[in-house]
C-alpha cells in the first residue's frame, strides 16, 4: 500500500511542478523573431516544398498507376487483386499528398 501512496504522491508533485509553476512569456512588439532569417527561411522552404509536392505528387502517382495497370493486365486472377489494391492505395496517396500540401500552403498563407 505504501508503494501506491508514494506513486500517487509522485504524480501529484509532478503535476504541481508542470501545471502550477508556469511562467507566461509574451512577445513584445520590438521582438523580431518573425523577421529573423530562420523564420523567413523556414516559411520560404515550406512554401517551395508544398508547391513542388502539389506538382510532383499527381505526376508520380499517375505514372505509378499506369505501371500498376500494365502489371495488372499481365497478372492472373489472384495477383490482379493485389494490383487493384496497389492502384487504390496509389490513388488515395496522391489525393492525400495533394490535400495535405494544399492545407499546409493555406495555413502558411495566413501568416504572411
Amino acid at each position: 500500500m505504501s508503494k501506491i501512496k508514494s506513486k500517487v504522491l509522485t504524480v501529484f508533485v509532478i503535476m504541481q511542478v508542470l501545471f502550477f509553476n508556469v511562467t507566461s512569456v509574451f512577445a513584445s512588439s520590438s521582438n523580431t523573431v518573425g523577421k529573423s532569417k530562420i523564420a523567413t527561411g523556414t516559411e520560404a522552404l515550406l512554401n517551395d516544398i508544398t508547391k513542388w509536392l502539389m506538382i510532383l505528387a499527381p505526376i508520380v502517382g499517375g505514372l505509378l498507376i499506369i505501371y500498376f495497370f500494365i502489371r495488372r493486365s499481365g497478372a492472373d486472377e489472384q495477383d490482379q487483386k493485389r494490383w487493384n489494391n496497389r492502384i487504390t492505395t496509389a490513388i488515395i496517396s496522391v489525393v492525400g499528398a495533394v490535400l495535405g500540401s494544399a492545407i499546409v500552403n493555406l495555413v502558411i498563407g495566413y501568416y504572411k
